[in-house]
């Protein structure tokens, strides 16, 4: 099939596929506005909507006409591409094709290839000086010639550590002979040696030569524009780190150490804004890294001033800035690692989060100064797990176990490796690599959290706990800097520890003013989600349930429960003395199908032990409540519906896809929940209703 604006039209629900990948959380629905992917919204106004005219999606943006267009437009603007340039548009085409694997194409890079096949047609080239003052290069019939990299020119690269698979990704070629024509139209030609080896660096539309033991260095072939930004291509869609750098060898010397880099024409050119926005949307942290000469220090100084809405850093190199110690390929050729670049990434890190730091360092918890015990106060118990890249959810009711649950949990994760722990019946995965495992609590007394902290340490069989674990009591923090202090605390700790196991937000509704914010929730729950996707932990948080039982409290609770991965609800069984524990919300399947947990209070262990399943008649029993309380509140607003509004309503109340839905239903028509309407058989409605 043929890679095309019509395919993947056809392909991509009109476009709105597009936009759902592209966009991510930002876009729940058609017609439902949300805040601007580009730029600093203060406000929603933005959605995607239908377009009778042409028949496709379309992105609308109110706060800023200048990003409404189709979902090649933004694509287009999320990569610093143009759809009027039609090599532009083949390469959008390109990106949605690979990314959203669509199989449009036999050769993803079909297009890159016939392109770069043609590019070395010597269109036109800067004018020159040094040694080969007054060339100029015209319109040329013959091509560049290229050849295969020899040892001498792989060793070359190689002291940086830049392997002939990154050059051939970078589209890196060796120049056996490049023929140009100065201003009196005279033709002259430069050849490749072992001494003077020439490379270039091909483009769409033009080559950019590079001699690096030359006194000409640079030659620019075809039509190199302002734009040029060299391995924005190579770009993942999301990362962490990306650094800005000076030159193409630097950025081929960044890639080939594990890091996501791009460079401009030059250290002085401007970065044009709409990349900066692009890129601030798909990276954490974009951080300037040039030479640390004179040039190169002065214009990371002038960036960082002009940029700072865009939160641009800039990283100096501990190197002496002459010629052979001033870049990053330098610092790398001189025998230093990617472990040392991100310990002064944390270093500069440590400077940006310096007063967070110390605040946040005032709340932890330490166990050599244990708090002064307070009064009595009300405990607010909040626990939940998950998986990495989500956001999970826990509910339950004051003294329902929660925080023996979240005690199991936590012990399972900073145990030692070789120690079994009893952890409450569910299965915690170890975290061998030590990294940060991290509790926030906004809810609980410095003491209760300490108290807290002891039985989880004597439950993991450990003295004290390990340095990759943090406790926080934020309870003396403002609720308007609880959330600034766990967003740079957090990636302060990702990279100290090499990433995190595991984050737990004790009491998430004390990061708002109220849980009945829905603009606050929204940004709260979306920011959070996005925090598991880029560190790639899981996030637990906390809040209450609606007095129907089936749902989150407030429009936080509608967020989490649109958003999150997982709900658990702990429920205290008075009958049998325990805690049970049951799903609300799984990935796949019913949680009406998941096995109810126990656990409860052992006298002879002197703690909280797993007491095995419920009964199968128990589980049973459970799913007929469940699903009766659910048909009550939905025909509780209107007294009747057909199969397909019920079925909706259904989804949205568990949050359950439509073929579950529909066995629900079926569920509820066997066991006498609902029935046909007596007048109307097109319509169910509650068994045994009046009417």
């Amino acid at each position: 099939m043929a890679l095309n604006k019509d395919s993947v039209i056809n392909a991509t629900n009109k476009g709105l596929d597009v936009f759902k990948h592209f966009i991510g959380s930002r876009f729940s629905k058609v017609g439902k506005s949300f805040k601007s992917p580009f730029y600093q919204d203060s406000r929603a106004s933005c959605y995607v909507y239908f377009d009778n005219k042409s028949g496709i999606y379309k992105f609308k943006d109110f706060g800023d006409s200048e990003y409404s267009g189709d979902c090649f437009f933004m694509v287009g603007k999320i990569f610093a591409l143009e759809c009027d340039d039609r090599t532009d548009f083949l390469r959008i085409l390109e990106i949605i094709d690979c990314e959203m694997y669509l199989n449009l194409e036999d050769n993803p890079h079909k297009v890159d290839r016939l392109v770069r096949e043609n590019t070395p047609m010597l269109n036109r080239a800067s004018k020159i000086s040094s040694i080969h003052d007054g060339f100029e290069t015209a319109k040329l019939k013959l091509p560049i010639k290229t050849k295969d990299f020899n040892n001498a020119e792989l060793d070359f690269w190689a002291q940086y550590g830049i392997t002939k698979e990154v050059l051939e990704r970078y589209h890196v070629s060796s120049v056996e002979a490049f023929h140009g024509i100065n201003k009196e139209g005279k033709e002259y030609d430069l050849l490749s040696t072992d001494q003077e080896p020439i490379f270039g660096y091909h483009g769409r539309r033009y080559t950019k030569l590079y001699l690096p033991n030359s006194r000409l260095r640079f030659l620019y072939t075809g039509e190199i524009s302002e734009s040029y930004v060299f391995g924005i291509e190579q770009l993942p869609v999301r990362g962490d780190i990306l650094f800005i750098t000076g030159g193409e060898k630097d950025v081929l010397s960044l890639v080939s150490h594990g890091f996501n880099a791009i460079c401009l024409n030059s250290e002085t050119a401007h970065i044009p804004k709409n990349l900066l926005r692009g890129l601030s949307y798909r990276f954490k942290h974009i951080t300037l890294l040039y030479d640390v000469d004179e040039t190169g220090l002065k214009s990371m100084e002038k960036l960082t001033h002009d940029l700072k809405s865009y939160q641009l850093q800039s990283l100096k190199l501990p190197l002496t800035g002459e010629k052979t110690q001033k870049d990053i390929s330098d610092f790398f050729r001189l025998g230093h690692t990617a472990d040392d670049l991100m310990m002064l990434f944390v270093e500069m890190l440590d400077q940006i989060y310096e007063d967070t730091l110390s605040v946040i360092r005032s709340c932890e918890i330490d166990f050599d100064k244990p708090p002064k015990a307070p009064d009595p106060v009300i405990k607010i118990n909040d626990v939940t797990i998950g998986s990495p890249g989500n956001l999970l959810c826990v509910a339950g009711s004051e003294g329902s176990g929660k925080t023996n649950y979240l005690g199991g949990i936590l012990s399972g994760c900073i145990k030692p490796g070789d120690v079994v722990v009893d952890t409450l019946g569910t299965t915690v995965q170890e975290n061998d690599s030590q990294k940060a495992v991290l509790l926030y609590d906004t809810e609980q007394s410095e003491y209760q959290l300490y108290k807290n902290l002891t039985y989880i340490m004597k439950r993991s069989t450990l003295e004290r706990p390990p340095s990759w674990f943090k406790a926080f009591c934020l309870v003396g923090i403002s609720r308007n800097e609880r959330m600034n202090l766990i967003l740079e605390s957090m990636d302060r700790f990702y990279y100290e520890y090499g990433g995190i196991h595991l984050m737990v937000i004790d009491g998430i509704a004390d990061l708002l003013g109220g849980v009945n914010d829905e603009e606050s929730s929204v940004k709260l729950i979306e920011e959070l989600f996005r925090l598991a996707a880029i560190y790639n932990t899981c996030i637990v948080c906390v809040l209450h349930m609606s007095p129907s039982g089936m749902k989150l409290r407030g429009h936080l609770g509608s967020e989490v429960q649109r958003k999150a991965a997982g709900i658990i609800l702990i429920e205290k069984d008075d009958n049998n003395r325990c805690s049970v524990v049951k799903a609300l919300k799984v990935r796949d399947g019913s949680p009406l199908d998941v096995p109810l947990i126990q656990f409860g209070w052992d006298n002879n262990e002197g703690r909280h032990v797993f007491m095995g399943e419920k009964s199968k008649e128990d589980s049973e029993t459970r799913k007929l409540n469940d699903l009766t309380d659910v048909a009550k509140e939905i025909f509780n607003r209107k007294s009747s519906m057909t199969m397909a509004d019920l079925t909706q309503a259904i989804m949205e109340a568990m949050d359950v896809k439509d073929r579950m839905a529909r066995n629900y239903i079926k569920y509820m028509k066997e066991h006498s929940i609902i029935e046909k309407h007596p007048s109307n058989n097109a319509e169910l409605c509650l068994a045994g209703m009046p009417f």
